[in-house]
């Protein structure tokens, strides 16, 4: 057994299963903490605060008497409330018939309506503020571009970049205007690709026309986690000058080819640090959402281009960032709900549904992307936890809100018989969703 030779791979696995971990971590905690907060603000006492679930590793009791702890298989948490009979929240009949009415409303159980589906509620909100909230931060420190596009810096590329230099500001291409990046968008995709084009620029207040490259190269700015080309070891700043021999200019004529290879081995020339390099790799079928809903089926590597210039960026304001963060994680969120009734009907793969697998391979390929594509992970999936958790299935928070509502409609709650079954429902959809989900990670491509 070559012992060494083994040791790569199992030091990937722990990396990609760590990343999973304090991924998973995360978001448990801040749904849980949704839960616990809201609970004590509504007058609801919390007995145990749970990151984890079986042997307690760690624990310590607050000034309040909740108990905070740490427990041994870190894949999930919960708030035991008073009165609750487990971490589930069922009803504990027997200690709740011996409470007083003060005590009793200290319960889960025994709270007002309002107090109950404000807790039940609080833990998916509080897995959207976060997504919010990181979303909004990561573009408030980022920056948003300066209109009109203003070259801060030029991108390493193996082409001339002509005359453009930083501090540029671009006027128009090839005579076209580009006041903002939407007109530069729609300029780009009307020009001719050639090595050089005319830019009109602003330079030291005065205007003048010089020679600048096509706007966006073949160079790549970002690989998705999990793809093609991060898996053949392709790297942020690779510049793709040819596929099976053919050269390419621009970073379109690399997406056309790829969709028409429906998922041939490409052989790639990538320019890399002054030396070209190849690289073989094989797109794989992907469906992706649309802005307007709906989805469309593509062949991808999973690289996302990038212009031949960082822009100027300036601080956005806190209502744009906020804005920001909200239309991302309302499009995640569309998006997954989109994606889950196209699969129902068939419209798409169902393979596009992943199981913990995949999940830690995805945080895995984030995280060694390094930290903002690993908090921009974490974002997305607090977004797809606070959905799921919102699903009507019992065991779920949906499924809890569910029968408060019934309680609202008709005075009073589910018994406890009719609980129990649903509960046991609940939990068995739950666990085949599971296994679906971990079937599609062990045998999809």
């Amino acid at each position: 057994m070559d012992f060494i030779g083994g040791m790569p791979d199992f030091g990937n696995i722990l990396f990609t299963f760590g990343a999973f971990v304090v991924a998973l971590s995360i978001i448990v905690a801040i749904h849980e903490y949704g839960h616990y907060i809201v609970g004590r603000w509504s007058g609801i006492y919390a007995e145990v605060f749970s990151l984890g679930f079986g042997p307690v590793l760690y624990s310590r009791v607050d000034k309040r008497g909740t108990k905070w702890q740490i427990a041994a298989f870190p894949l999930g948490g919960y708030v035991k409330f008073l009165g609750d009979a487990n971490a589930a929240s069922d009803r504990a009949s027997d200690d709740l018939k011996d409470m007083d009415a003060a005590t009793l409303r200290r319960t889960m159980h025994g709270a007002p309506l309002w107090a109950r589906m404000a807790t039940v509620a609080a833990g998916p909100v509080f897995n959207f503020i976060l997504s919010i909230v990181v979303f909004s931060g990561m573009l408030f420190f980022r920056g948003e571009a300066v209109e009109p596009p203003t070259i801060a810096e030029l991108q390493t590329v193996p082409a001339s970049v002509g005359q453009v230099v930083s501090g540029d500001v671009i006027l128009s291409i090839e005579g076209q205007q580009t006041s903002d990046f939407s007109e530069f968008y729609e300029v780009t995709d009307a020009l001719p690709i050639e090595p050089l084009l005319d830019y009109t620029i602003s330079r030291d207040g005065a205007e003048q026309t010089v020679q600048g490259p096509y706007p966006f190269p073949p160079l790549v700015s970002g690989i998705q986690a999990g793809s093609a080309a991060m898996d053949a070891g392709m790297e942020v700043g690779d510049v793709i000058v040819a596929i099976d021999g053919k050269e390419i200019s621009a970073f379109s004529e690399l997406q056309d080819i790829v969709s028409a290879s429906e998922g041939k081995v490409l052989v790639l020339d990538v320019w890399r640090d002054g030396e070209v390099v190849e690289f073989s790799l094989a797109p794989r079928r992907s469906d992706l959402p649309m802005p307007d809903g709906g989805f469309e089926t593509r062949w991808l590597i999973g690289m996302t281009g990038g212009l031949f210039f960082s822009p100027a960026t300036q601080t956005p304001g806190i209502g744009d960032a906020l804005s920001y963060g909200v239309e991302q994680t309302y499009f995640i969120a569309k998006s997954s709900v989109s994606g889950l009734y196209h699969m129902i009907t068939g419209a798409i793969s169902s393979c596009n549904l992943r199981g913990p697998l995949g999940i830690a391979e995805t945080s895995g390929a984030a995280a060694s992307q390094g930290a903002t594509s690993f908090v921009w992970f974490i974002a997305m999936l607090s977004t797809a936890v606070g959905l799921l958790n919102l699903f009507p299935i019992p065991v779920l928070d949906g499924g809890h809100l569910v029968f408060h509502v019934y309680e609202a409609l008709t005075g009073r709650p589910p018994s406890d018989k009719a609980l129990r079954i649903l509960m046991s429902i609940g939990l068995t959809l739950l666990l085949s969703l599971m296994v679906f989900a971990l079937s599609n990670d062990l045998f999809c491509p």
